[in-house]
């Protein structure tokens, strides 16, 4: 194959979590998957959360971007832009972002967003709702 030619990846799967840890072996443990936070009140920040995307089926240097878009498609925080090889189709790449202390001002359909040389893959639904507090009666 010419040093010119790409295939774009495919993303084969983008996971929201609580943390991510690897093993001694090298598998990764994704802990808590979720596609919604809750909170007593707002605005409010989550401490920390986890994307994992992994890339595979392509060839060549490639950059990955994640970030949470609000609901009115501003952004709330993106994590650096990453760039990675993928030498061979048969090749597959996994990138992991944490995001610290997002600021959610209010609740509502948030998105986390997954782009590839600036343009948008895949775009998910993460929901931010208000809750009980912990003790506290439903209301």
């Amino acid at each position: 194959m010419a040093k010119s030619e790409q295939i774009d990846p495919t993303l084969l799967f983008s996971i929201l979590c609580d943390d991510v840890r690897r093993e001694d072996n090298g598998k990764f443990m994704l802990i808590g998957l979720f596609e919604t936070i809750g909170a007593p009140g707002f605005p409010v920040a989550h401490p920390a959360l986890y994307v994992m995307n992994c890339w595979c089926s392509g060839v060549g240097i490639f950059r990955q971007k994640t970030r949470i878009m609000a609901p009115d498609n501003t952004k709330v925080i993106e994590d650096e832009e990453t760039e990675f090889n993928l030498a061979t189709l048969k090749a597959k790449h996994r990138i992991v972002a944490r995001f610290n202390n997002i600021h959610f001002p209010s609740s509502g359909e948030y998105s986390v967003e997954v782009l590839l040389n600036n343009e948008l893959k895949v775009r998910y639904p993460l929901l931010v709702e208000k809750v009980a507090p912990k003790g506290g009666q439903p209301g």
